[in-house]
């Protein structure tokens, strides 16, 4: 955990100083993902309020599988290890593997499952506001 804080705090160094500095100093940044949507197509909305971000890892255990919920504010996550797959209500699966990096859908009933036989290590950061949920179960 504290060798990924540590990664964390020098991609937010190197975003902070620019580009410039990484080069200079033999640092590579390599950019995940850039987007202006969702995995749906979705336009972001961003709750109003106090902005709070959160960052989180999830480790999902072989078969097992979260329950329907949706996010009501803009999530961004990184499959850091194992097979996410991701049902969204009416659109129907999506298989995430390691590697892959995703703009989760807005306020869309969806439920995610381990697709593979390892533990799935996800990195989730959630761009919310204080007293706004980063999930909210549905029922």
């Amino acid at each position: 955990m504290n060798r990924l804080i540590t990664v964390l705090i020098v991609a937010f160094a190197i975003g902070f100083t620019g580009p410039g500095f990484a080069s200079k100093r033999g640092v590579n940044v390599e950019i995940l993902l850039e987007a202006d949507e969702t995995i749906l197509g979705q336009d972001f909305e961003y709750p109003d309020g106090k902005p709070k971000i959160t960052v989180a890892l999830i480790t999902i255990p072989p078969h097992a599988a979260l329950a329907l919920h949706a996010h009501p504010v803009p999530l961004t996550a990184v499959i850091i290890q194992g097979e996410l797959v991701v049902d969204y209500e009416g659109i129907g699966p999506i298989r995430y593997r390691e590697g892959d990096s995703f703009v989760e859908a807005f306020n869309t009933p969806h439920s995610g499952r381990n697709g593979g036989k390892g533990m799935v290590k996800l990195l989730a950061v959630y761009a919310g506001a204080e007293g706004v949920p980063n999930s909210v179960s549905v029922e």
